[in-house]
């Protein structure tokens, strides 16, 4: 062989090969590794999240955030993963992949989806103007032609996410959020928890989900279902946005799903006779029983109630839907935040004592009660709005807020006795201001008293496990005990003794309030203000008026108590003004003492701005 055309070394080339190979590896790939870890670390870091909570779920927190670059405010959205399951963090990821398709000004939108060691964020929107329900009690003048403003822009949220094949499973009041607190702000669909993806038009059982009073017929039946559950959700809330209440109600909640099983509702005077035709005409398509013949969000969206409200839906104030509604959403409130109440109070650390009695500054209590002549012990017929999924036909885990779990990680065994056990409890725990009769039946028979759904794969519908309430006979005693350190609380507010407000609740104390715009807040920093700044400075006589006080003691340690406050108190002209709020304050004994450890507040603010 030519020595010019040598044959290559083999073993030479190899081993450059490896050399090469070995640089790559262990100097190149260290430094990817850093680049990506940077860009992991900046796009956590482009949100600065230190602005107080939106909201609290079982393993997450909403919070405020600003974006650094912009100065845009978000709601970032923390989960701690350290807590989920596999079946947890499967759902995670399904609902991140779920919002980033949906891009509407009716849907709250996913900017961000960040994951990093322990916890992973969701940036979204950040929508500031409450619930539409709560928006709607609060206006001067609300007509037909305003809910049919609402269902359209509900409706346009839906036909988006049924044209990317989402179907939402959750729609309900709590989920239809306004943009901000501007007149004509947008409505705003969220929670996208339960969403799931579907081919088209399939219809397949996708598991029990949803909240009772506005599951489908089909998934009660646990039939295929698919994008048409959606639509029946909408012709409840139709329903309650025309008229205040529900279609469909029973005691029983048995016969309630016999009820939605049957498309058994109707649309009874007076409240209905005002209603025009073409109304009851939309409800009647959405409330189709037959899935397949069900109206379609598109077809819904060209109905003429809806595109032509103008000259078809009626422009008269409706005073008594707004009334109605209201006391709708103070039970929907209220039952909420007992629950939140009652899981917290679980995990409160070792008893704290109460510090000492108030100093002898404090000017004698300037609150009058005043019972209803009839009060005692009623038994609410509501049950909680808990929304379930229960896609492994287990007993559904009892959800609150953000639709999460608040009993995950827990033996089902122990997860279904505690929603037993605060199911019961819960369901003796309701406001008891009343109006008209027809109204009042329908909200109070919403859903059915401390029943919990635990579904076998043998049945084609939910068993219906009955739990028996354990303080049906409360003593007087602890009655009176909880109306007097009520007294006592608004006692210090009406001082604006702050001292002796903190020795009452509980330095974790939560609350729903008018000065909180419809935020959750935590701890007591946000009340210090009122009373440094506003409170403390009166110098004007004040007197409070509980009126019609309702207590209901949960177990040994917990008490609620609903009431109506009138507060009386001289204006800056020095004139005699009233204001009135309707509240409620749940109450936790450690130690033989009460602390105040949630209060909830519609109406006028708890502090007279004078």
């Amino acid at each position: 062989m030519c020595p010019r055309f040598r044959e290559p070394n083999m073993s030479l080339w190899a081993a450059t090969l490896g050399i090469l190979l070995y640089i790559v590896l262990f100097l190149f790939l260290p430094l990817i590794l850093m680049l990506f870890l940077i860009y992991v670390s900046l796009l956590t870091q482009c949100h600065r999240v230190s602005l107080p909570f939106c909201s609290r779920g079982a393993f997450s927190v909403v919070r405020r955030c600003v974006k650094k670059t912009s100065s845009q405010e978000y709601a970032a959205k923390i989960i701690n993963t350290k807590k989920l399951s596999a079946r947890d963090h499967q759902k995670l990821e399904r609902e991140a992949r779920i919002c980033r398709l949906l891009k509407h000004p009716n849907i709250v939108r996913l900017h961000e989806s960040i994951s990093e060691e322990g916890f992973h964020y969701l940036v979204f929107d950040l929508v500031t103007g409450g619930e539409l329900f709560e928006d709607i009690v609060a206006r001067e003048y609300y007509s037909e032609a305003d809910a049919s403003h609402c269902i359209h822009q509900i409706l346009e949220s839906v036909n988006h996410i049924h044209q990317h094949d989402i179907v939402h499973r959750d729609l309900k009041p709590e989920n239809l959020l306004l943009a901000s607190k501007c007149k004509g702000a947008a409505v705003k669909l969220a929670d996208f928890g339960l969403a799931i993806e579907v081919q088209g038009e399939q219809q397949a059982w996708f598991g029990f989900a949803g909240t009772p009073g506005y599951l489908s017929p089909e998934v009660l039946r646990k039939d295929p279902y698919g994008k048409p559950v959606d639509i029946w959700a909408c012709g409840v809330i139709l329903y309650i946005l025309l008229v205040g209440y529900p279609p469909f109600w029973d005691e029983d909640q048995h016969k309630l799903y016999q009820q939605i099983k049957a498309g058994a509702y109707d649309f009874p005077s007076p409240e209905w006779d005002t209603v025009t035709p073409e109304a009851k005409n939309l409800i009647n398509q959405m409330l189709t029983i037959n899935p397949a013949k069900r109206i379609t969000a598109d077809q819904a969206l060209k109905h003429p109630w809806v595109c032509q409200r103008s000259t078809v839906a009626s422009m008269m104030h409706r005073q008594e839907t707004v009334e109605c509604l209201r006391k709708f959403n103070a039970r929907r409130k209220l039952k909420g935040a007992i629950l939140t109440t009652m899981l917290v109070s679980r995990n409160f650390s070792a008893a704290k004592s109460l510090l000492n009695k108030k100093s002898d500054g404090v000017k004698e209590p300037q609150t009058t009660v005043v019972h209803n002549a009839n009060d005692g012990i009623k038994g609410s017929t509501e049950s909680c709005n808990t929304t379930t999924e229960d896609e492994d036909l287990k007993a559904p885990p009892l959800s609150i807020g953000d639709g999460s779990s608040v009993l995950e990680g827990r033996s089902h065994c122990e997860s279904k006795t505690q929603t037993e056990s605060m199911q019961s409890q819960l369901s003796l725990c309701y406001s008891a201001t009343t109006t008209t009769q027809s109204c009042e039946e329908k909200l109070l028979a919403w859903e059915s008293p401390g029943q919990t759904v635990e579904l076998d794969r043998a049945q084609s519908e939910p068993v219906l496990t009955p739990v028996i309430p354990f303080a049906l006979n409360s003593p007087p005693l602890r009655k009176q005990e909880i109306i007097k350190i009520t007294e006592q609380l608004i006692e210090a507010i009406n001082n604006g003794d702050f001292e002796a407000y903190t020795k009452i609740c509980d330095p974790g104390l939560t609350s729903f309030e008018p000065e909180a715009l419809g935020n959750l807040v935590e701890g007591m920093d946000f009340h210090k203000f009122y009373f440094e700044n506003l409170l403390s400075k009166n110098s004007k006589p004040i007197h409070t008026t509980i009126l019609n006080p309702h207590v209901h003691v949960i177990g040994d340690d917990a008490a609620c108590i609903a009431y109506i406050r009138l507060t009386q108190y001289i204006d800056g002209q020095g004139r005699p003004r009233t204001m009135q709020s309707e509240e409620t304050r749940v109450w936790h004994r450690r130690d033989g003492k009460w602390l105040n450890v949630h209060y909830h507040c519609s109406g006028a603010p708890a502090a007279p701005l004078q």
